[in-house]
């Protein structure tokens, strides 16, 4: 027979490819490159969060934080989508760009979709958007809102960019220039480096942080909704077994025609987001995080409405003419 489909030892092929695939030396590179970030290595924000001792002021700024994240992170898909090299490149970009804003995936070989209730605790975490059904209720940031509205915080509150602190800009901002990169290396490198983010384990500690909270609190007082949370969970735990395999399409393919490039896209990918977690856990130290920690050369760069020696997280209300001023700074130093 084949020696190369033949079970070895006694083991099923599939559980051999499991343990030792085989990978392309661009592939073995990337995953150690992006397996030994610090962020991915370890997430001091929701080591913390898991423990549950969380108070309902710093639940809040984390829902607030992730809500701008999430709402602008469709900014980036759309224009990962607009530079995607390929047609298949913006159609799987469209499947999570549809999926984001409301439409259901449709199991594959399904005849309907799995359920049309639109609860995160039952919507379909696989298959495609292709024949799924679209419903307002379906939408990642309405299930997000259910969160903001059990501590408190009305949908104008939730999700707009005047309510990101500087570091939850500075990842929205990178994944729009990053990750939605029109240079393929540079983008796929993104691409890879997030998918490795989000299967490192952060979702599981979000999720463990607020089952807590839930468990404690006081017999008849409304929980914290875990729908949002449980199926970013599901969906990533899904998504875990293909991250590799997507990597080898793009080599295979001849997408990634600069090594440099894709290594950086996924360095400075992930180096902002974990300025996204440090500023979370700055403010919840009620700290301030340095100019220096946001990625800029020295203190004089920071914007003087912020403070000369540093960036103020908790962030107050801004008069328009500062606040027009900071986004004017940011841009700049963009370019």
């Amino acid at each position: 027979g084949n020696a190369g489909t033949r079970p070895m030892l006694g083991f099923p092929v599939a559980l051999v490819a499991a343990l030792a695939p085989a990978r392309s030396p661009l592939a073995t590179r990337a995953l150690a490159t992006v397996s030994a970030h610090s962020i991915v290595q370890r997430n001091a924000y929701c080591e913390w969060f898991a423990e549950g001792e969380a108070d309902e002021s710093q639940v809040r700024d984390l829902v607030v934080q992730f809500s701008v994240f999430s709402n602008l992170f469709l900014l980036a898909q759309l224009n990962k989508v607009i530079n995607s090299p390929t047609v298949e490149g913006a159609r799987e970009g469209k499947e999570i760009l549809a999926n984001e804003i409301g439409v259901a995936f449709k199991p594959h070989g399904a005849r309907v979709a799995k359920d049309t209730s639109a609860h995160p605790e039952f919507v379909s975490f696989q298959g495609s958007v292709e024949g799924g059904t679209y419903s307002h209720r379906a939408a990642h940031f309405e299930w997000l809102c259910d969160v903001g509205q059990s501590v408190g915080l009305s949908f104008d509150q939730l999700g707009k960019r005047r309510h990101g602190t500087l570091a939850t800009l500075h990842f929205c901002d990178a994944l729009f220039d990053i990750y939605g990169s029109e240079d393929p290396s540079t983008s796929i490198g993104a691409s890879f480096a997030i998918e490795h983010w989000a299967n490192a384990g952060f979702w599981d500690q979000l999720v463990q942080g607020f089952e807590q909270l839930n468990a404690r609190l006081p017999e008849g007082q409304k929980k914290y909704p875990m729908g949002f949370w449980r199926f970013h969970q599901k969906l990533e735990a899904q998504h875990a077994a293909h991250t590799m395999d997507e990597l080898e399409e793009a080599v295979a393919e001849g997408l990634i025609g600069d090594e440099a490039k894709f290594v950086d896209g996924a360095n400075r990918m992930l180096d902002a987001c974990e300025v996204f977690w440090a500023g979370l856990d700055a403010t919840r130290k009620g700290e301030v995080l340095s100019s220096k920690a946001l990625g800029f050369s020295n203190e004089q760069h920071a914007p003087q409405p912020l403070g000369k020696w540093g960036v103020r997280l908790r962030r107050p209300t801004w008069p328009t003419q500062q606040h027009r001023a900071r986004e004017a700074w940011m841009r700049k130093g963009q370019k």
